[in-house]
């Protein structure tokens, strides 16, 4: 393994139990552990995929905008609608499929996923435009977390963090050099020519996963589950914090092309989606061995927090004034951005470690429904009249309001917990200590 592969590891190393937790647990069928390693490249085609389609969309919203003949703020809630069904429908679908093997629930999620993307690039209308968005954010939704989990499966033991590291780096890679290639692309064959692209990416990992050997799978924990676990303070203020942070993020995010148009007077967005995702690639590489020699997921996360704060709020400034200035707060954002939700697994797990899969479970759904909720009050904030130029400053304002939750309620939370903690120890030590 050469060493570029051995620090991307790494990366994933501070992931992988928040990861595991996460997904469902699998058993695989009896089958020779050399041969089953091969299927892994395919589970992460598939999260590579994923990683295009669920970021692609905003570069291509002026060109879907003008195709349509629908105004920019209607037309960004094709996110809206994805992120909202990815987050909500994937684990309602999951939990239908609970009964069906991993290579049925992958290969049905990825059909739909598949179709979905095949209606979104025949849309002839918003409506249907919207609809097929909401059938790939489902299939997406039930995808992801069970090829994490089979991911884990397929790999030995002493392999599983890099299997698990294959899926999710799949997963990046298409948001740093699929979507700015779709971009590319799309100014020659059109947004609906990449879209079908996408399709065919989606139609590849479903051949392959039809190779795969038969393992068990079961749900991610259903939403009520999930909702339960908000009983303990400092999860919801965690959770909250990753709400905050979806809607912030996407809420620039969907009308990067929009914002750039505005405030840089450019209709090139390719260059913007490098900066960003190059930097979301360098936060996902430093983060995790930052949480683990520091062993402070707090502190990690007020630092984050203030870098996208100042990020967001420079990046007008930077706009108006060149271009290239601009991608310096765009490398910080998503630097930033990518590597929060790390240390925020590694709080929520500290949190309730009886019910680490619960937490973190809520989390990914938080920041899903908190893209969701982004990309639509992006496109209100638009659709009343607001220069996107001055975007940023909103969502700026959010994420301000992210950190300020942060320092009080998670802080509070912390101290509390703490406490609590050390005296059930000292309690125990009591109990256990010699009578005299």
């Amino acid at each position: 393994m050469s060493a570029a592969q051995g620090g991307c590891a790494q990366s994933f190393s501070a992931q992988r139990d928040s990861v595991q937790s996460r997904a469902p647990h699998t058993t695989a069928a009896p089958a020779p552990k050399g041969g089953r390693g091969k299927f892994i490249p395919l589970l992460a085609l598939g999260s590579f995929a994923l990683g295009v389609d669920a970021y692609v969309m905003a570069g291509l919203l002026p060109l879907v905008s003008a195709g349509l003949r629908v105004s920019a703020s209607s037309a960004g809630q094709m996110v809206t609608v994805f992120t909202l069904c990815y987050a909500l429908g994937g684990p309602v679908f999951a939990t239908l499929l609970a009964k069906r093997s991993s290579k049925v629930v992958l290969g049905v999620a990825l059909l739909v996923f598949t179709v979905g993307n095949a209606l979104t690039a025949l849309a002839p209308s918003l409506a249907v435009l919207l609809l097929s968005r909401a059938v790939a954010g489902i299939g997406a939704g039930v995808y992801f977390p069970i090829a994490a989990a089979t991911a884990a499966g397929l790999a030995a033991p002493e392999r599983r963090g890099r299997a698990l590291a294959a899926v999710m780096g799949g997963m990046s890679v298409g948001t740093v050099i699929g979507v700015p290639a779709g971009l590319l692309l799309a100014e020659h064959i059109g947004w609906r020519g990449t879209m079908w692209l996408i399709t065919g990416l989606g139609l590849v990992a479903l051949i392959g996963i039809m190779r795969l050997p038969k393992l068990d799978v079961s749900p991610p924990p259903p939403l009520r589950q999930r909702v339960r676990a908000l009983a303990g303070g400092r999860v919801a203020g965690i959770v909250t914090v990753s709400l905050l942070g979806g809607v912030a993020s996407l809420g620039l995010y969907t009308y990067l092309a929009e914002f750039l148009a505005d405030a840089a007077h450019t209709d090139q967005t390719v260059w913007a989606m490098w900066a960003w995702g190059a930097g979301g690639i360098f936060g996902s590489l430093v983060i995790g061995p930052v949480v683990d020699r520091t062993k402070r997921p707090f502190t990690a996360v007020t630092c984050i927090l203030v870098l996208i704060v100042a990020a967001q709020f420079a990046l007008p400034a930077a706009a108006h004034a060149s271009a290239l200035w601009a991608v310096v707060p765009l490398v910080v954002w998503g630097a930033a951005g990518w590597a929060v939700q790390v240390p925020q697994q590694h709080q929520l797990i500290a949190a309730q470690p009886q019910q680490a899969t619960i937490a973190v479970s809520l989390n990914s759904s938080a920041v899903y429904l908190g893209s969701a909720i982004g990309s639509a009050l992006g496109g209100v904030v638009l659709g009343f009249g607001t220069a996107p130029g001055s975007l940023p400053y909103y969502t700026g304002a959010l994420t301000v309001l992210a950190l300020v939750l942060h320092l009080t309620v998670v802080r509070g939370a912390v101290r509390g917990g703490a406490k609590a903690t050390k005296a059930a120890t000292d309690r125990a030590q009591e109990k256990a200590a010699p009578t005299p």
